[in-house]
C-alpha cells in the first residue's frame, strides 16, 4: 500500500530552489539553493551516483542559506575524463564561494559526499565552520582491490532503456533497506534519468544521470583521513553502513574529538527514511558551531 504523503514532504518541494552553475576548472557544476543569499551557507553533498535532488525535501528546512550542488559526474554537471575527491572538495568550495557570503560555510555529506566533506575539512579546513559526515563507510582497500580495479578498470558503457517507467521502475538504493518513504523514493528516482534523443540512426531512451566512472574514485582509505581547521562532526544510522567501528576509528584519526550521533531506526540513506531526525541532527549540529 503507498504511503500518505505528508504536508512536511509537499510544502518542502514546494518551496522551489534557485538553480544556477559555476565552472571549476572547465566544467559546469549545477546547483540549487534555498533560503537568503545573506545568510550562512550549508552546501549539501549527494552521494555517489546519486544528485542534488536527494536534498530536495531537507534543503528548505534547514536555516540560512542551503545549496545543493551536482557533483561532476553526477545529476546535471558535465563529466570529467579523471575523477578524485580533491576535485570534488573544490567544487564544493567553489559553490560555497558563489553564495557571496562573508562568513564560513558548513559542509554536510552523505556517504561518498561524506568523504568529500573530510576532504574538504581537510583541504580547506580553515575556511569552513565545520563539515558532517553521513554515514561514510571509511574502510582500508586491500591490495587485491587495487589490483583488481587495476586491472578491470574499464566501466561498459552506461544501458539504454526503453521508456521512463521502465527505468524508474528499476531504480534502487545500495544497500536496499525496507524503511525508506516510497514517496521520497520516487522524487528521488524522477531525478536520476534523462532522456537521450535518437541520432544517426540510433533509437533514443533513457538513461541514469551519472557516469559510471566515478566508481573507480568514490572511496576513501583511514590513511586519507587528517585532523582538520575546523570542527567535525560524523553521523550514522545505525542499520547503516558506518558502523559503531567505523566511526570510532575515524574519530580517532580525526583527533579523538568528534561527535558521533546515531539516528536511530535509519539505514544507510538515512535522508529516504529519518529525514526529520536527520534534519534535526544536522541543524543542531551547525547552530552550535555558528553560536557566537
Amino acid at each position: 500500500m503507498a504511503q500518505d504523503v505528508p504536508a512536511w514532504f509537499t510544502a518542502a518541494l514546494a518551496e522551489q530552489p534557485e538553480h544556477a552553475t559555476v565552472d571549476v576548472d572547465g566544467v559546469r557544476i549545477t546547483y540549487r539553493a534555498w533560503g537568503p543569499v545573506d545568510e550562512p551557507v550549508t552546501v549539501l553533498v549527494h552521494g555517489g551516483a546519486a544528485h542534488a535532488g536527494w536534498w530536495d525535501h531537507v534543503g528548505p528546512l534547514l536555516d540560512g542559506r542551503v545549496v545543493a550542488l551536482d557533483l561532476s559526474g553526477h545529476g546535471d554537471s558535465d563529466h570529467r575524463d579523471v575523477y578524485a575527491l580533491e576535485t570534488w572538495a573544490a567544487e564544493v568550495m567553489a559553490v560555497a564561494r558563489a553564495q557571496g557570503s562573508t562568513r564560513p560555510p558548513a559542509v554536510v555529506g552523505h556517504s561518498m559526499g561524506g568523504f568529500v566533506a573530510l576532504t574538504t575539512a581537510r583541504d580547506h579546513g580553515a575556511a569552513l565552520a565545520g563539515a558532517v559526515a553521513i554515514d561514510s563507510p571509511v574502510r582500508e582497500m586491500s591490495s587485491e582491490a587495487r589490483a583488481w580495479i587495476a586491472s578491470h578498470g574499464v566501466i561498459p558503457a552506461p544501458k539504454l532503456h526503453p521508456d521512463r517507467e521502465v527505468i524508474l521502475a528499476r531504480f534502487r538504493t545500495l544497500p536496499a533497506d525496507d524503511a525508506t518513504l516510497d514517496f521520497v523514493h520516487r522524487h528521488i528516482a524522477e531525478g536520476s534519468v534523462r532522456e537521450v534523443p535518437a541520432s544517426d540512426g540510433e533509437p533514443g531512451g533513457w538513461r541514469w544521470k551519472f557516469d559510471p566512472r566515478i566508481f573507480l574514485r568514490s572511496r576513501m582509505e583511514p590513511e586519507e583521513l587528517a585532523e582538520a581547521a575546523c570542527p567535525v562532526a560524523l553521523l550514522r544510522g545505525d542499520r547503516g553502513m558506518a558502523t559503531s567501528d567505523i566511526t570510532d576509528a575515524v574519530a580517532e584519526r580525526l583527533g579523538g574529538h568528534v561527535p558521533v550521533t546515531v539516528v536511530r531506526d535509519s539505514g544507510h540513506h538515512v535522508m529516504l527514511d529519518q529525514p526529520l531526525a536527520l534534519t534535526a541532527a544536522v541543524q543542531a549540529i551547525i547552530g552550535e558551531w555558528r553560536r557566537p
